[in-house]
């Protein structure tokens, strides 16, 4: 479904033509410097618009250092302005320009691509929501858009998209077609998996493994896919790689805690435990929790959980639960030893410890490597399966908290050796 597309005010045509003043001023001289065309739904403090423009046209910490940005932003394109809109001062401050539309992003107002990368971050704002609760965030329309530029210029540039694909299927599945049939590089997904780790651990390439549990908060169809790639980004680690899900169950509150109290969930109520066991937020009365932290705890004081039991096709398991807790801890289990590795994903939101959100700092840093390097650091199957997953969950409950059969979301991909995670 092709979304209305909104024109970034007028007065932004003051912008400066020249491109990112602060990286032309500390950039490197050793060659011409890569060029992105940065798209975004809205600029406001702590949106994802803000956290990825301020990073791509300012830089960020990074290694006990300040990192500059290692591309310019050459064009921008903001398609909504609230009231408490930042584009325009943002524009101004890093003397960039805006364009009325994305195909004059991409090709900078010419006829052609002019561009070396294209940042979609279509997050946030005011679009229309379905009859599931979903956001029609604009992420497919303008990938889209993108694409048809790169084919009416007979080449294509690396192409970053936040969050997930998009709520339908069919859609995310032709956004990873479209990025292997014009060959380009695509990278897209949440900062979940390459923050920090407490501890830094990471799961051996290649780890004989039989399920794994997330639990985190948020709501659905938002904060879920984040602990769905929190799971997801271990998970793919493990011998034989992802094959693929064939189910999502989707419960909720009570409904929840008697699936996962079932004999055949032994191993599902451990990971819980463990990753209840990484967070930092636990519920308490009186500065400590109310008792040891177990199972029947859980049930007791994480009353309004939401849970997605995934099957997926050679029979390993993800649980993932949002709660009321504050934070994203995962939990998984060997096959070999029964060893179960633990973590957290840690995320300090902003307005708390990060004022900064400097969670953000890997991915942005990830982005630029894409650009630069012409391929993603990591597969983009990861989030194709993830977005899948959360499209799952939602039709899992909108059909009244029934299993959904999930027979075309058959992806199989191999994971990288590497984990990416923020280490330095």
């Amino acid at each position: 479904m092709s979304l209305g597309r909104r024109h970034f005010l007028a007065s932004s045509a003051i912008a400066l033509s020249s491109p990112s003043l602060f990286a032309n001023a500390f950039g490197s001289s050793e060659g011409p410097r890569k060029r992105i065309a940065f798209l975004g739904t809205t600029v406001f403090q702590h949106s994802h618009s803000q956290h990825f423009l301020d990073r791509h046209a300012m830089g960020y910490t990074w290694g006990g250092r300040w990192q500059m940005p290692r591309f310019d932003v050459a064009s921008v394109y903001i398609d909504q302005t609230p009231e408490a809109d930042l584009a325009k001062s943002r524009i101004e401050k890093y003397g960039l320009k805006a364009f009325p539309s994305i195909a004059e992003a991409l090709t900078l107002g010419t006829s052609k691509l002019a561009v070396d990368g294209v940042v979609i971050i279509a997050e946030h704002g005011k679009y229309p929501v379905n009859e599931k609760g979903q956001t029609r965030y604009p992420r497919y329309d303008w990938f889209k858009q993108v694409v048809k530029v790169f084919e009416s210029s007979g080449r294509s540039v690396p192409v970053f998209n936040d969050k997930h694909l998009s709520t339908n299927w069919n859609e995310c599945v032709e956004m990873v077609e479209d990025s292997k049939r014009l060959g380009f590089g695509f990278l897209a997904g949440s900062s979940l998996p390459v923050t920090w780790r407490l501890p830094s651990i990471d799961l051996p390439f290649g780890t004989p493994m039989s399920e794994s549990a997330c639990v985190c908060y948020g709501g659905v169809d938002s904060y879920d896919f984040h602990g769905l790639e929190t799971a997801q980004c271990m998970s793919e680690r493990r011998a034989g790689g992802e094959v693929g899900i064939s189910s999502v169950h989707a419960l909720k509150g009570e409904n929840l805690w008697e699936e996962l109290a079932k004999p055949g969930r032994d191993i599902s109520r451990k990971l819980v435990v463990a990753a209840l066991t990484r967070s930092h937020n636990l519920p308490v009365d009186t500065g400590y929790p109310t008792a040891p932290v177990t199972f029947e705890w859980a049930r007791k004081n994480l009353q309004g959980t939401i849970g997605y039991l995934i099957e997926h096709l050679d029979g390993y398991r993800t649980t993932m639960l949002m709660t009321n807790i504050r934070d994203f801890n995962y939990a998984g289990m060997r096959k070999d030893t029964g060893e179960i590795v633990s973590c957290q994903m840690y995320l300090p939101m902003p307005g708390t410890s990060a004022t900064t959100a400097d969670f953000f700092n890997p991915l942005a840093r990830h982005v630029e490597t894409l650009v630069l390097e012409g391929k993603s650091p990591y597969p983009v199957e990861r989030t194709l399966l993830t977005s899948g997953m959360v499209i799952g969950g939602v039709e899992s409950l909108f059909a009244g908290e029934k299993r959904i059969d999930t027979p075309e979301m058959k992806v199989a991909y191999q994971a990288t050796r590497e984990s990416h995670h923020w280490q330095t």
